[in-house]
């Protein structure tokens, strides 16, 4: 974990690095790495709000927020339909299918007590989220630089396709600074949803449990705001947006030491199936959507 607060070791390193050492030896702090895997996260995610303007993250998040709501409403669909075929069940498909459409695992632990979800359930739906987390870090900027797209292109489709926000953060990060920008800010317009959703299911299903609201995203506005009014300071913002990436690398390895071989036996055929085959889905359709400037920014 230490090693990876090194420059030398980028997001995807840190998270091969996590899940080999998971495999290999066993997690002996499972409850650890769990716990501050998020409060790491949260942290790096304020943290990058220094390195960039309220003025960028406003333009990217108006852009955005349309193809996010269609995105949101098309994984959905498709999700319950997908899961039907394969006949997961409900509520696993439905904590699949939400966790793929807004914001991975955080998506998932949100709508959980909602839906009055079994612990089995909340573990098949976070397992299938997180392997593919994995791979999306790995694959995304292989494809990205294959098809040569550009910075603002990737970051677009990285926020778009991508569950969590920490892949999203590592895929992106990784393939550069303004990539990482764009990714994070339409990444966050999308966790926004995860709260008035949620609070949908919870009229619908007339559920009294307690709304979970992503508080670290509006850290990340409110740093974005203090570093343009106090741009005076600026080494100092940049200064505490670099340590974010450090942290974030950090945090990758956490996550990736959670993934032990007790997760992935819980993951079955069928769930695994819906997870791939939409997320499959939604990433062709999305980059195709950027790559024919049906998507443009």
């Amino acid at each position: 974990m230490l090693l990876c607060l090194l420059p030398q070791i980028d997001a995807a390193v840190s998270l091969a690095i996590g899940i080999i050492f998971s495999l290999a030896f066993g997690n002996p702090l499972p409850k650890f790495s769990t716990n501050w895997s998020k409060k790491l996260l949260q942290l790096s995610v304020i943290g990058l709000g220094f390195g960039v303007g309220i003025g960028n993250v406003l333009r990217e998040g108006e852009k955005s927020i349309v193809y996010t709501i269609i995105g949101i409403f098309f994984t959905l669909t498709l999700g319950a339909v997908i899961g039907r075929m394969l006949k997961v069940n409900s509520t696993t498909s439905r904590l699949i299918s939400f966790g793929t459409a807004i914001c991975g695992g955080s998506a998932i632990a949100a709508l959980a007590p909602v839906i009055k979800a079994k612990d089995e359930e909340v573990a098949v739906s976070l397992a299938t989220v997180f392997t593919l987390n994995a791979v999306a870090l790995f694959l995304f900027p292989i494809i990205g630089h294959l098809l040569k797209l550009d910075q603002q292109s990737f970051g677009v489709w990285a926020g778009l396709a991508i569950h969590d926000t920490s892949s999203v953060v590592g895929a992106a990060s990784s393939y550069g600074h303004e990539a990482l920008m764009t990714g994070v800010t339409v990444k966050l317009t999308r966790a926004l949803w995860i709260t008035p959703f949620v609070l949908g299911f919870a009229i619908f299903g007339k559920s009294k449990s307690k709304i979970t609201i992503p508080y670290f995203i509006f850290g990340f506005i409110a740093a974005a705001i203090i570093s343009s009014l106090f741009q005076s300071q600026n080494y100092i913002w940049n200064e505490l947006a670099l340590i974010a990436k450090r942290l974030l690398v950090v945090t990758l390895f956490l996550i990736g030491a959670g993934l032990s071989r007790e997760t992935i036996k819980r993951v079955g055929v069928q769930p695994m199936a819906q997870g791939v085959g939409l997320w499959l889905i939604v990433s062709v359709v999305t980059l195709t959507a950027i790559l024919l400037k049906i998507i443009q920014y």
